[in-house]
C-alpha cells in the first residue's frame, strides 16, 4: 500500500518546535520581569479583611470565577469543536485551538499588564485579568477560523501575538479615548477578530486564487463534532457577554443574551430550510448562524433594549448570517479571492458591525428617564462634570464619577466612530500581518497539504498502514512486535 509521504521537512518541523521552546522562555522572562501578584492574590492582610461579610461577598473576585470557568469552556472546547467539521482535520482544529490558546492567554495577560502597569513597573495579576485575557484569546481564535487548514501552527501562533498586541491597543483607544460601551465586546473581539484574519486570508489570496480542495468539506461524523462546540458556545455565551459586567447590568446582559441568541437560533432553522434544497437544514447554517444572536447583542447586552428589542435584533442576526453563508461568501471568494473556511464573516463579521450599530442605536436613545442615574455608570462619558450635579447624584447613586457631560447623539456618533476605528485597524493590520506570515521562518502549506491533520500530526491509521506494510514486505521479521495500540 502507497503511504502518505511526510508534510513538512523533518529539518524545518524541528525548526518550528524549536521556536515554540524559545517562544515559552521569553514569555517566562517576560512574566518573571513585569508582572506580580495583585492584592486579590496577595497573602499581605487588605482593608477588605476586617469588613463585613456582605461587603466583601460584593467585592470577593471569587465571585467572577464561575462565568469566568463558563468563558474557559467557550474558548478551548466551544471554538476547538466549532472548527472540527473539516473531515480530516479535526486533530488540528481540537490540538491547535488547545496550543494556541495555551500561548495566547500567556502573551494576552502580558498586554493587559502593560496597559494596567503600575508606577513601580509591575502589572498587578488577578481573576478579572485572566477573564480579561480569556475574551482577548477569542479574536486570534476567530481569525484562525477564516485561515483553518491552511497555515503551519506557528504561522497562527505569532499571528495570534501580532494580532493581540494590535487588539489591546485598539480596546484602549475604544473604552478609554472614546470611552464607548461594548459590553460583550462584539466590536473589540468579534468584528475586530473577523476582519483581521478576513485581510490576512486576502493576502495569502493574493499569491494564489483560492480554489476547490478535495478535502475541505466534511463528513458525518465530522458534523456531529461540530455540533458539540455550538451546543458548548450555545449554552455560555450569556456569561461571555455579562463576565465583566455587575448588578442590575449583568442581569440585563444574561437576559438579552439568553433572548437574542434564541432567536437567532430558531430564525437560523427556519432560513436554512427556505434558501436550501429541497427545503432542509444546512448543517453549516445550524452549527454557525444559530449563534449570530449572541454577538449581535452583545455591545448593548446590558442596556435597556427591552425583551423585543434582543429578540429582534437576535433574529436579524440569523437571517443575515445564514443569507451569507449562502450567498455573500461564495462572491467574496470569487471576487476578492479571500478564502474564508469557516465562514467567520457570517457569524462574527456581519453580527459584530450589527452589534455595533445597534448599540449606536441605544445609546442614542439612552435617558436618564429610562436608566436613573445607572445612566452614568453604563456611559460614563455621559455623567455630569459638576461638582454640584455629581453631588446629588452621589446621595443615590455613590459609584459615578465626573464625565464629560456628553449627550445622547454625542455618545452615539462616538458608538460609530469606534466601530469603524475597529474595523480599519483590524483591516490595515491584517494585511500586514499576512504579509510578515509569508517568511519562510513561519512555514507554509502547499495545496496538496491543506485540510490535512498529515501536517502535524502523528496519524494512527497512517501508523497502522505503515507497520502493516512492513510486515507484509519484511515477512523474515516476524518476531518484531506491533505497537501497543495495534496489539
Amino acid at each position: 500500500m502507497i503511504l502518505r509521504t511526510a508534510m513538512l521537512p523533518l529539518c524545518f518541523g524541528k525548526q518550528q518546535a524549536f521556536l515554540l521552546f524559545v517562544l515559552q522562555i521569553v514569555i517566562m522572562i517576560l512574566m518573571a520581569t513585569l508582572t506580580t501578584y495583585g492584592p486579590e492574590a496577595s497573602i499581605i492582610p487588605h482593608k477588605s479583611h476586617t469588613e463585613s461579610n456582605d461587603i466583601r461577598s460584593k467585592k470577593d473576585p471569587l465571585r467572577i470565577y464561575p462565568m469566568y470557568q463558563d468563558v474557559h469552556v467557550m474558548i478551548w472546547i466551544g471554538f476547538g469543536f466549532l472548527m472540527t467539521f473539516l473531515r480530516r482535520y479535526g486533530q488540528s482544529a481540537i490540538g491547535l485551538t488547545f496550543l494556541v490558546g495555551a500561548i495566547l492567554v500567556q502573551v494576552a495577560l502580558l498586554c493587559d499588564g502593560v496597559v494596567h502597569i503600575k508606577e513601580n513597573g509591575e502589572a498587578l495579576l488577578s481573576l478579572q485579568g485572566l477573564l480579561s485575557a480569556d475574551i482577548a484569546v477569542a479574536a486570534p481564535l476567530i481569525s484562525m477560523g477564516a485561515l483553518l487548514g491552511k497555515t503551519t501552527y506557528m504561522q497562527l501562533v505569532f499571528m495570534g501575538i501580532i494580532e493581540l498586541i494590535v487588539y489591546t491597543a485598539n480596546k484602549y483607544i475604544g473604552e478609554h479615548l472614546l470611552m464607548v460601551v461594548d459590553a460583550g465586546d462584539s466590536m473589540f473581539v468579534h468584528a475586530f477578530g473577523a476582519y483581521f484574519g478576513l485581510a490576512v486570508s486576502f493576502v495569502f489570496g493574493v499569491r494564489e486564487k483560492p480554489k476547490e480542495h478535495h478535502l475541505e468539506g466534511p463528513s458525518y461524523q465530522s458534523d456531529i463534532f461540530a455540533m458539540i462546540g455550538t451546543v458548548f458556545l450555545w449554552l455560555f455565551w450569556p456569561s461571555f457577554n455579562s463576565a465583566s459586567l455587575e448588578g442590575d447590568n449583568q442581569q440585563r446582559a444574561i437576559i438579552n443574551t439568553l433572548l437574542s441568541i434564541s432567536a437567532s437560533c430558531v430564525m437560523a432553522f427556519a432560513t436554512s430550510a427556505i434558501v436550501s434544497k429541497d427545503n432542509k437544514f444546512n448543517m453549516v447554517h445550524i452549527q454557525n448562524s444559530t449563534l449570530a444572536g449572541g454577538v449581535a447583542i452583545g455591545t448593548a447586552a446590558g442596556m435597556m433594549c427591552r425583551p423585543i428589542g434582543a429578540l429582534a435584533i437576535g433574529s436579524l442576526a440569523g437571517v443575515l448570517s445564514v443569507v451569507g453563508y449562502k450567498f455573500l461568501t461564495p462572491l467574496i471568494q470569487k471576487h476578492l479571492r479571500i478564502h474564508d473556511t469557516c465562514g467567520v464573516h457570517n457569524l462574527h463579521g456581519m453580527p459584530g458591525v450589527l452589534a455595533g450599530l445597534f448599540g449606536a442605536l441605544m445609546a442614542g436613545i439612552a435617558s436618564e428617564e429610562s436608566y436613573y442615574y445607572s445612566l452614568y455608570a453604563i456611559f460614563p462619558a455621559r455623567a455630569p462634570s459638576s461638582e454640584a450635579k455629581l453631588a446629588e447624584i452621589r446621595d443615590d447613586y455613590n459609584r459615578i464619577s465626573a464625565g464629560f457631560d456628553r449627550t445622547a447623539g454625542e455618545q452615539a456618533a462616538y458608538q460609530l466612530l469606534a466601530l469603524l476605528v475597529t474595523l480599519g485597524i483590524a483591516i490595515v493590520s491584517g494585511l500586514i500581518t499576512g504579509l510578515i506570515l509569508r517568511m519562510t521562518m513561519f512555514g507554509s502549506i502547499t495545496e496538496d497539504q491543506k485540510f490535512d491533520d498529515a501536517v502535524h500530526w502523528e496519524l494512527e491509521e497512517e501508523a497502522h498502514e505503515q507497520d502493516t506494510s512492513k510486515h507484509v514486505e519484511g515477512s523474515t521479521r516476524a518476531n518484531d512486535q506491533l505497537p501497543m495500540g495495534h496489539m
